[in-house]
């Protein structure tokens, strides 16, 4: 009978250990500290196009595809975004959910959450993937900076900026940026694809 419970007992405790590993990693994912180069580090509060505000800390745990645009542009700015559902098209299905594709507005006075909102519909990109944010020029200015986005108001109605589509890993890290319109894609979705696949 001894011989009997002495394997029982070490495989119960086998099973404990295991069971507590797993729950531990699943725990230091969650709480894990936001990093130096984290843009979870800004406070800066944003309005999304359904008029709620939120920080961008919310967003902690998913990929990040950013671009900043305003819904005024008839140049780059449609160019950039025919980019981001062409990006999105080539996600993978299985963790797509992981993935979370964000335009930000650099016209923050004419891109009220209603014209967010209007030009989301417009250009097909609904659904909980898709996020559109404006905030205070201030916050934008400094959200920029982070992306190395330059921007500049030329008319009351023009900006001229840069074309960047910047990739930011589940901890807020930049970690790849496409320039340029219309250009070949294949390694962001790729990187995209990569980072979203590491999320359980």
């Amino acid at each position: 009978m001894k011989k009997l419970i002495i394997p029982i007992l070490i495989l119960i405790f086998s099973l404990q250990s295991c069971k507590d590993s797993k729950d531990n990693t699943v725990i230091n994912t969650i709480d894990k500290p936001i990093t130096d180069l984290s843009i979870y580090n800004l406070p800066s509060k944003w309005t999304n196009q359904n008029g709620r505000n939120i920080k961008l800390k919310s967003l902690k745990g998913n990929v990040l595809v950013m671009v900043m645009i305003y819904t005024t542009c008839k140049a780059a700015c449609p160019k950039l975004v025919a980019d981001m559902r062409n990006i999105e098209s080539r996600l993978n299905e299985k963790t797509k959910k992981n993935v979370k594709l964000i335009l930000v507005s650099i016209d923050p006075e004419t891109d009220t959450p209603e014209k967010l909102k209007a030009f989301s519909i417009a250009n097909k990109m609904e659904g909980d993937s898709w996020i559109f944010l404006r905030s205070t020029e201030e916050n934008t200015r400094e959200f920029a900076a982070v992306l190395a986005v330059n921007y500049k108001k030329i008319s009351p109605i023009d900006f001229s900026h840069s074309n960047i589509i910047s990739v930011f890993n589940p901890d807020g890290e930049l970690i790849y940026q496409q320039e340029g319109l219309g250009v070949n894609n294949d390694k962001t979705v790729d990187r995209i694809n990569l980072e979203a696949e590491k999320i359980k």
